[in-house]
């Protein structure tokens, strides 16, 4: 086996023998970039655990309100959602962008009398009219007329009239593609600890800048491209391309002058309506700054590997291991998995927990 460069990634070996693609194309994988904390720490909950939150949950989202969430939550990050925040118990939870509602719906599921604040821009009471859609008795809406951006509320007047003021006990999620390392200054200004982003883009994809993007750099694990087009990463790129949809091959990923990070060199924003190009010591800087803010990071596994769920999207070379790995059939069926339709599963895209403070 042999590495490529700085980046890692794999074609599994079971993948190899369904193409045919021979033993010599097996590179080995880092799959996930080492992302570096403050103090090493990491989260509480085990493999078993999250085996046993997928037992507890399939049922639960097999009650949903929005059968076909198109442009919304898969099932990946529904049970992310709803297992780490079931885990850390809020007594408020506070959500920046609601859709029709789905992901409203499965905070209340994980925590049925916890306060919950949403933004949104519309209210999902106007998806009501034309299909399902969820509202949420007691949910406070800053939604239509009465919108406010996150970085915008006044939180200590909101958080004094919610009679919340340990603010340890507020878990925030962020589903607006809004620059995440934007949102992560503005939670620490408001005083907010336990962040969950859902849309955690990988480098090249997406129409945001993410923390995933942020901290992959050559000095982490896994971390770092090349652009050459002849060099062995282009190679395995370009095979990985044509069995992955969200895969990206080196012309895909690199920029003018090779700027590989962020978007072909671009940190993008808001929906991808704003994009600014940057340079890569200014990447590094932001690396190094959520480095010193980061007590802990954790990126959802997706729940099952792709021989089971059929996901298409997703390369899994660019993943966590799965929770249910591949050729664990019994174990996909027990735990409920197999009960779904295989479209819930396509939506993966590296939810992350954070959980960060001021630099010392």
């Amino acid at each position: 086996m042999r590495a490529v460069g700085h980046l890692f990634v794999a074609l599994a070996a079971s993948e190899i023998g369904r193409r045919g693609l021979g033993v010599r194309r097996l590179i080995r994988s880092a799959r996930l970039m080492a992302t570096r904390s403050k103090h090493g720490k990491t989260v509480d909950w085990t493999t078993k655990d999250l085996l046993q939150g997928l037992e507890e949950f399939v049922p639960i989202y097999e009650t949903r309100p929005i059968k076909n969430n198109m442009y919304g939550m898969g099932f990946d990050h529904s049970f992310g959602l709803w297992f780490i925040t079931r885990w850390l118990k809020p007594d408020l939870m506070i959500e920046s962008g609601a859709f029709k509602g789905h992901s409203t719906w499965v905070l209340r599921q994980a925590m049925p009398n916890s306060r919950i604040i949403s933004l949104t821009p519309r209210h999902p009471m106007k998806y009501l009219k034309k299909g399902p859609a969820y509202v949420d008795e007691n949910c406070t809406y800053f939604a239509g007329n009465e919108f406010l951006d996150f970085g915008s509320v006044e939180w200590g007047t909101v958080l004094k009239n919610h009679g919340v003021t340990d603010l340890s006990r507020v878990v925030v999620f962020f589903d607006d593609h809004q620059n995440e390392l934007k949102r992560l200054k503005q939670a620490l200004k408001a005083g907010f600890s336990n962040l969950i982003f859902e849309d955690n883009y990988d480098t090249g994809t997406g129409d945001h800048y993410s923390l995933r993007q942020i901290c992959d750099q050559f000095y982490i694990q896994g971390g770092g491209h090349s652009c050459f087009e002849d060099g062995d990463e282009a190679r395995v790129r370009s095979v990985r391309k044509k069995y992955w949809e969200k895969a990206v091959d080196t012309l895909e990923l690199c920029g003018p002058g090779e700027s590989w990070w962020g978007v072909r060199g671009y940190m993008r924003d808001d929906f991808n309506h704003t994009n600014k190009p940057i340079s890569y010591t200014q990447h590094f800087q932001n690396s190094r700054y959520v480095e010193s803010v980061l007590d802990v990071y954790w990126e959802l596994p997706p729940v099952a590997g792709p021989s089971l769920t059929h996901q298409t999207r997703y390369d899994p070379a660019r993943a966590p291991s799965p929770i249910v790995e591949d050729g664990r059939f019994g174990l996909f069926q027990s735990v409920g998995l197999s009960r779904l339709e295989p479209s819930v599963f396509n939506g993966y895209t590296q939810m992350v927990y954070v959980k960060v403070s001021e630099k010392n």
